[in-house]
């Protein structure tokens, strides 16, 4: 990454966050602004200098996740959100999603994926933990279905999408060209009507829990 990225965490555990911050403040364009404990703490920086991303917990003690990231929108501060937490049901998780995170990442993952994890969110990519999904990722749960039936390759390769591959991963996991993993994805854009990968992971979420 060549333009520096100005990281807020946000976590009501002051050990992790400050083993947190040395760690990312050792990766190359990664600068850590802040660390918090609680969202008001959050919101004094954000009032006071510009930040690109925050590292949010979905647990903050007496506080919740959901209720910053709504004061957060109403605010309409440009900065994106990545959830790092040690656990959320698939219900919050989606939520999470409407809420505006563009990522969900566990904390017990090796913390050279959160690096890469920030970078996706960076690029404005979706960045998501198969385990914050599991009902999703294991085809959609028993009793929701998305709007428009999907093929079995279709769902094939939605679900490499959620695990973050890339067109050539995909095509070498499912055994068939690029090009029609290609394709696969163009028929994906149009049942639901976006033009991008992040646009189709929302629209997909959105439409299997609502």
């Amino acid at each position: 990454m060549t333009q520096e990225t100005r990281i807020l965490l946000l976590d009501d555990h002051s050990l992790f966050r400050e083993s947190l911050s040395r760690l990312l403040e050792a990766e190359p364009g990664f600068r850590i602004v802040s660390n918090c404990a609680t969202a008001s703490d959050a919101f004094e920086v954000l009032n006071r200098e510009p930040l690109d991303i925050i590292l949010l917990d979905f647990d903050l003690g007496e506080e919740q996740a959901p209720a910053f990231l709504k004061k957060l929108r109403e605010c309409e501060f440009p900065v994106k959100v990545l959830m790092v937490t040690a656990g959320m049901s698939d219900a919050d998780a989606v939520e999470s999603f409407r809420d505006g995170v563009s990522g969900i990442f566990l904390k017990h993952r090796p913390p050279d994926q959160l690096v890469n994890s920030i970078k996706q969110v960076m690029n404005g990519e979706v960045s998501l933990d198969l385990k914050a999904v599991r009902q999703l990722i294991s085809g959609y749960g028993d009793n929701k279905e998305p709007k428009k039936a999907l093929t079995s390759r279709e769902q094939l390769v939605l679900k490499a999408v959620f695990a973050g591959l890339t067109n050539k991963e995909i095509a070498v996991d499912l055994q068939i060209s690029e090009s029609s993993v290609k394709a696969v994805l163009q028929q994906l854009f149009a049942k639901s009507g976006v033009r991008s990968r992040s646009q189709l992971v929302r629209i997909a979420l959105e439409q299997v829990w609502q």
